[in-house]
């Protein structure tokens, strides 16, 4: 027992928690490297991220593909999807107010759900777990179902290995750098253009990729992009806009504030996120990981 809770219970309410935190913080993470690299506030992430759910069960589907390629194929599609909206629409909204760049991923996020609902209704569809990832673990304090530990083991594979890249790699450091000075960076023969290009394809591939790794958790639907943004952005504002290692970060330790919040107090497991919001805003505007303006 755990404050008089069977520790079963606390033990997969942790759980679930954590599962969620993976989502929340590969989803804030692509947010995060859109704003921070781009101050572009990508409210068609949601969508990207429904998309590679689909995109993943519509290739098992249609053509028979299963998850492992999937793994792989949905990302890549999401992310060309992102480089073709990039150069097509928000290349030319840089250099005007923010807001438009908002109006225009929201209106993007509107069209891609309408399509979609309007295709395959409202109702989710099954994602069959892959068979070599099916059944659990008997830990003896809780049952682990192996899917579950290997979207968190890849959500932190996943969450590791961009921080790396971004901040870590001559890449990242050039991408860092064209956002700081783009005409700078450009006289040094560096094509910024085609690096915001790459910087919007990878946070929308990062979503993507959050997409197909949630379509054998939940059910793979047209709203569950739409159930999931407004999180997100909690998680991104209580980490600090554009900070990466925020993203992350607050994503794990908000996904397990929810899950410890529905053993506890389950009524308030829905608000908690947006509590905890209010509360650093109040005491930190910039957010937990943000640098002051």
């Amino acid at each position: 027992m755990i404050f008089g809770i069977p520790i079963q219970a606390f033990a997969g309410q942790l759980l679930v928690g954590l599962i969620n935190g993976s989502f929340y913080a590969m989803l804030s993470l692509g947010l995060a490297i859109i704003f921070g690299l781009l101050r572009v506030i990508n409210f068609a992430h949601g969508a990207q991220y429904m998309l590679g759910a689909f995109i993943g069960y519509l290739i098992l589907a249609k053509l028979g593909i299963g998850y492992w390629p999937a793994l792989i194929l949905a990302p890549l599609a999401v992310a060309l999807f992102g480089v073709v909206v990039e150069r097509l629409a928000l290349s030319r909204l840089y250099d005007v107010d923010p807001l438009y760049g908002l109006l225009f991923t929201f209106g993007l996020a509107l069209v891609i759900e309408g399509v979609f609902r309007y295709v395959y209704g409202v109702s989710g569809n099954p994602y069959p777990v892959p068979p070599a990832l099916a059944g659990g673990v008997n830990l003896g304090f809780m049952f682990l179902p192996i899917y579950r530990g290997w979207v968190v083991v890849a959500s932190l594979v996943v969450c590791l290995g961009t921080w790396l890249l971004v901040e870590k790699t001559k890449f990242g450091s050039y991408l860092r750098a064209a956002t700081e000075n783009p005409k700078l960076v450009q006289a040094f023969g560096v094509n910024v253009p085609v690096l915001l290009t790459l910087t919007y394809g990878l946070g929308a591939g990062l979503a993507g990729l959050a997409g197909i790794l949630a379509a054998p958790v939940y059910q793979v639907s047209p709203l569950m992009g739409s159930n999931l943004i407004i999180i997100v952005f909690a998680v991104v504002v209580v980490g600090g806009m554009g900070s990466i290692l925020g993203a992350i970060v607050t994503g794990y330790m908000l996904g397990l504030a929810e899950g410890l919040t529905k053993v506890f107090y389950p009524e308030a497991s829905s608000i908690v996120i947006f509590v905890i919001m209010a509360i650093v805003l109040l005491i930190r505007p910039a957010g937990l990981f943000g640098k002051d303006a």
